[in-house]
């Protein structure tokens, strides 16, 4: 008890003390690939006695087949059900019992496996996710127990939570051909329907060292670290299956599309959806401050007119969640009671078209600068953050030393590009709107014939 109260004590410290010398300087880091493929990346941090042990698996919910969606997902879980030498139920006891934290999690890209840890369990670390890499335990009783606790969370989280179903709704309606077009949650049905070969073809396919990135942040060296990881991971097999990855393309969009999709909810809300390009490209940066300046902060457009001036809305939002390719940035308002949505929706695109029509001044642009800034050091301020954006850009666009230059290109957006970009990817062709709307509503809309009130259909 007084050992985890301690680490939780530096984490704690870890969490809330800026690393100057870290955030703004250089992030030193060491990187080689081990003769099976896998890309090892060690950074040196001694400011506490931590360290972050990950690996990121260039697997997501777009690798998957469309039969069977929801593998990925359902892999985070089964992953931690043990190995040939850990015991069921074990594998979180033993990185909690040693003081530290484990988690892990999936988006439609890649799915990402760690341990934060005092630095003298560096060796339990690796040892456990090589286990996980080399020997999982992947059998019947494990692939029932985690049908059953996956099933239970898409009920807890998407289909029991008030708007729960939005990211669903908005990548099943805004692709029609890309594997974005269903969420990691996947469909529970397919799930149920694999068979255990199925799921063993999934982990030797997917889960092998060529395809994974080791990253190791905290209070280590070099000399210490490499022996280690040639112990426990040099002697895994690299894989022996082609890694299938997406051969379409999503198809540019030119007309609007507009969805109406009702659930358990009080008040209505309004979902605008642009096709974007995907992260790393010189317009997504200027996408991203563009979204910054409609909702981050109070001081932003859609928070100062739609909420506090006109209250139509008791929250309005906007974000992009950063694709390996082409993604979406998505808009979304919570109606105020009492207002329709097509007026919500109204105050949302005339916000849009002054940022089209007019730009940005010169003290908005200053700010979202300084906020990318702020974001990005902040980012880095703990190990695990630092290990994550190094196994990001490593995965992603192939350099990891985008830790210490993707600033840059922030910097490089111009007042000019971000009204360009407003201009270009926010119009309404491009433009998917999703009517979020109470059960209740169902019936009147049906009869009035206001929009088209379907729901997704399933994933075909």
């Amino acid at each position: 008890m007084k050992r985890n109260a301690f680490f939780g004590m530096l984490l704690g410290v870890s969490l809330l003390t800026i690393n100057a010398r870290q955030a703004l300087a250089s992030i030193t880091f060491t990187e080689y690939t081990l003769p099976n493929g896998l890309h090892v990346i060690l950074q040196e941090d001694h400011s506490t006695p931590i360290v972050a042990v990950s690996v990121m698996y260039h697997v997501g919910s777009k690798n998957e087949d469309p039969q069977r969606t929801g593998f990925a997902h359902f892999f985070e879980h089964l992953l931690f059900e043990g190995s040939d030498n850990i015991k069921r139920g074990e594998y979180m006891k033993f990185i909690q019992s040693a003081g530290g934290q484990l988690n892990a999690n999936t988006t439609q890209d890649r799915t990402f496996y760690y341990e934060v840890l005092p630095s003298n369990q560096l060796e339990l670390a690796l040892w456990m996710e090589s286990e996980r890499m080399a020997h999982a335990k992947i059998d019947d009783i494990g692939v029932e127990t985690q049908r059953k606790v996956v099933k239970e969370e898409k009920k807890q989280r998407y289909d029991n939570t008030p708007y729960g179903q939005l990211i669903n709704v908005i990548f099943e309606n805004a692709y029609t051909v890309y594997p974005y077009r269903w969420s990691p949650i996947g469909k529970e049905q397919y799930i149920d329907q694999a068979t255990l070969d199925e799921f063993m073809n999934f982990y030797k396919t997917f889960y092998v060292p060529d395809n994974a990135v080791l990253v190791i942040s905290g209070d280590i060296t070099a000399d210490q670290a490499k022996p280690l990881i040639s112990k426990y991971f040099g002697e895994i097999p690299k894989g022996t299956k082609a890694i299938p990855r997406p051969a379409v393309s999503e198809p540019a969009q030119t007309a609007e599309k507009r969805v109406n999709f009702y659930d358990n909810i009080q008040l209505p809300a309004v979902i605008l959806g642009y096709h974007i390009p995907k992260q790393g490209t010189d317009d997504y940066y200027a996408v991203q401050l563009l979204t910054q300046l409609l909702s981050q902060g109070k001081s932003s457009r859609f928070e100062k007119e739609i909420v506090d001036k006109q209250q139509k809305a008791v929250n309005v939002g906007a974000f992009d969640l950063g694709n390996e390719e082409p993604g979406m940035a998505i808009m979304l308002g919570i109606a105020n009671s009492g207002i329709k949505p097509e007026v919500l929706e109204s105050s949302m695109l005339v916000e849009i078209e002054k940022v089209k029509k007019d730009g940005i001044t010169e003290e908005e642009y200053k700010k979202l600068q300084n906020q990318a800034e702020s974001d990005f050091i902040s980012q880095n301020q703990k190990d695990i953050g630092v290990a994550t954006n190094l196994a990001t850009y490593y995965t992603f666009q192939g350099n990891a030393n985008l830790i210490n230059t993707e600033l840059e290109r922030y910097k490089k957006v111009a007042k000019e590009d971000i009204k360009r970009v407003a201009g270009k990817y926010f119009t309404k062709e491009n433009r998917l709107v999703v009517y979020y709307l109470p059960k209740a509503e169902q019936d009147k809309r049906s009869e009035s014939g206001s929009a088209p009130h379907t729901k997704p259909e399933p994933n075909k």
